[in-house]
Parts: C-alpha cells; sequence; structure tokens
C-alpha cells in the first residue's frame, strides 16, 4: 500500500511540475554557429536542467524573433522574457551603453574585464531603472588594423582609403588623416577587389570571413576595443521565478559568462592563426603606432565624456584606479 501511495504522491508532484513549467523566448542576433549563440544554447541547456524542465528557454538565433535594435525593447516591453543585445549599438540612447566601443582605450582582454567590472555598478543601476536585469556579458575579440604595407606610425595611415562602418572608425580615419569610405561589411570584398578600400578596421573574424587576405596582407593586432554583447533579463518575468529557478538562472548566467570570455581568447587566436595559414603577416604595433593611436584614443575619449556627464566620467575613473 505504501508503495502505491508513494507513486501517486509522485504522480502527483510530476502533474504539478508540469503544470508549473515557464516558458521564456531569448531573441538573438547572431548565427546559430557564432559562439556567443553557441553559448546561450548551452546556457539555456543548463537552465533546463537545473531546474528540472521548469525553466525552459527557446534561443532564436539569427535575429529570427526580433532584429538587432529591436531586442532591447522587446525585452523592456515584455515580449521576450530574455534577450542578448550589443551594447554598443544602444549608445545614443545613453552614452555608457557605449564605452567598450571607446577606441584604445581597454586594449587586451584583461583590461576589457577590468572596463566592464567598472562599467557594470552603472549599467546595473540604469537597465534597472528600465525594468531589466543584467545577466551576464561576453566581450567579442578585439579589434586590429587590416593594411595594404607594413605601418610604422599613424603617418603611414595619411591619404589611404579606409573602411568606416561607425561613427567611431570614422572619427579615427579623421584624426589619423586617412580618407573614410562608407563600405557595408556585404560589399567588403568587392572593394577591396576593386581598391576602393585599402584599409579598415575589425577583428580577426572579419578579416577570415571576407578573405581580407586575398587583398590585404597585414593586419596590425592593436586590440583597439572589445565590444561587448549582454544578456538582459525582463524584472518582471525574473520575479515571479520561484527562488531556486532565480538562483539556477544566476548561476547558468554566471557560468556563461566565464565560458563566454574564454572561448573568446581562443576563437581571436584561432581566427589568426587561420589569417596567417592564408598568407598574411601579424604583427603587433610599434611603440610609435601605440603612441599615436593612444593620442586618437585620448581625444575620442574627451569627446566621449563631454557627451556622457558624470556617469561616464565614474566607470573612466573607476576603470583607471583598477
Amino acid at each position: 500500500m505504501h508503495s502505491k501511495l508513494a507513486l501517486a504522491f509522485a504522480a502527483a508532484c510530476l502533474a504539478g511540475s508540469a503544470l508549473a513549467q515557464t516558458k521564456w523566448d531569448l531573441p538573438a542576433a547572431y548565427p546559430a554557429n557564432n559562439f556567443h549563440s553557441e553559448n546561450l544554447a548551452q546556457f539555456a541547456a543548463e537552465v533546463d536542467k537545473a531546474t528540472a524542465g521548469k525553466l525552459k528557454i527557446t534561443v532564436h538565433a539569427n535575429a529570427s524573433l526580433f532584429k538587432a535594435p529591436e531586442i532591447k525593447r522587446a525585452v523592456q516591453g515584455g515580449q521576450a522574457q530574455i534577450g542578448e543585445i550589443l551594447l554598443v549599438n544602444f549608445q545614443n540612447e545613453w552614452q555608457v551603453f557605449g564605452a567598450d566601443g571607446l577606441p584604445f582605450l581597454a586594449d587586451s582582454y584583461d583590461e576589457a574585464m577590468k572596463l566592464y567590472k567598472a562599467q557594470k555598478p552603472v549599467l546595473e543601476k540604469k537597465l534597472g531603472e528600465q525594468g531589466l536585469l543584467l545577466l551576464y556579458s561576453v566581450a567579442w575579440p578585439p579589434q586590429g588594423i587590416y593594411v595594404k604595407k607594413p605601418i610604422a606610425s599613424a603617418a603611414d595611415l595619411k591619404g589611404v582609403k579606409w573602411r568606416a562602418y561607425s561613427p567611431a572608425t570614422a572619427r579615427i580615419a579623421e584624426l589619423v588623416g586617412a580618407q573614410p569610405v562608407t563600405v557595408q561589411a556585404a560589399e567588403l570584398s568587392q572593394a577591396m577587389a576593386t581598391g576602393v578600400v585599402e584599409s579598415y578596421m575589425s577583428s580577426g573574424a572579419t578579416g577570415y570571413d571576407t578573405k581580407t587576405y586575398e587583398h590585404i596582407k597585414y593586419f596590425v593586432d592593436t586590440q583597439a576595443w572589445l565590444p561587448k554583447n549582454a544578456v538582459i533579463v525582463n524584472k518582471a518575468a525574473f520575479d515571479a521565478l520561484d527562488k531556486p529557478t532565480q538562483a539556477a538562472l544566476l548561476k547558468a548566467g554566471a557560468d556563461a559568462e566565464a565560458r563566454g570570455w574564454a572561448t573568446s581568447r581562443a576563437k581571436n587566436t584561432e581566427y589568426l592563426e587561420l589569417l596567417k595559414k592564408n598568407g598574411m603577416t601579424i604583427a603587433p604595433p610599434t611603440d610609435q603606432l601605440k603612441a599615436d593611436l593612444k593620442r586618437v584614443g585620448d581625444t575620442m575619449l574627451k569627446e566621449w565624456l563631454e557627451k556622457a556627464g558624470p556617469e561616464g566620467a565614474t566607470v573612466i575613473d573607476a576603470y583607471k584606479k583598477m
């Protein structure tokens, strides 16, 4: 009799947990095979496992549910409970979202992590005011300069046809005396083949994906900036979860952050090796070029601080003290 009762009780518990299942949608902007998306898929699987299926998160990669610029608003409005955004995309809304797009401020993974720690309290406060919770954040591989000939200083970039794809990259061109040309990623190979573009800044990933090595033979590994993706959660949706589920979600987020940074570092090395294999010369910046680029970065930082105000100053001060 006891065993029958136990079985009945177990069945009732199972029915209860099936009823209590919560389903979340997670829109993301990058392809399913991108390391950020793969990290999201693993995160969702870990949440499922840790909550014994109580919280099911479906990842919608490649902007299939919402386009990149719409994801933040979708999570704020509750059309999605959780989502992944590229922080610098929202700089116009609030300057501090763009802190990790400032060139030559944090020029390595270690420095980028320090900047994240300095940015995090202000970021959490701002997102909190918008009804959002910052779950975790992961850096993209760093940006370097693709160029036709070796460069020893910024003066070597004077007059060079430089691909600009953002206000920051256009401003760098102005400050070094290069000639900015606006070219979208999809047209980049063609622009290089026809000589419309002789130089540009991006990560090793872009260089490999666009077969830049067929046209440009040098990559200066300046590690100019490492923009971050952030995973944000609708605060009301989070508050509606029971305590053990909240704890499981936070732990899976912390694990995804650590794993994501490690993967980003590994991928960066992998892409640079692939570029080398395809005949590209990869070199660190000379001391002179480093100093020149630091001046460019300082000018752009000053301009940013004027727009970002006290909150921006708080972030930079905290970063410089670390």
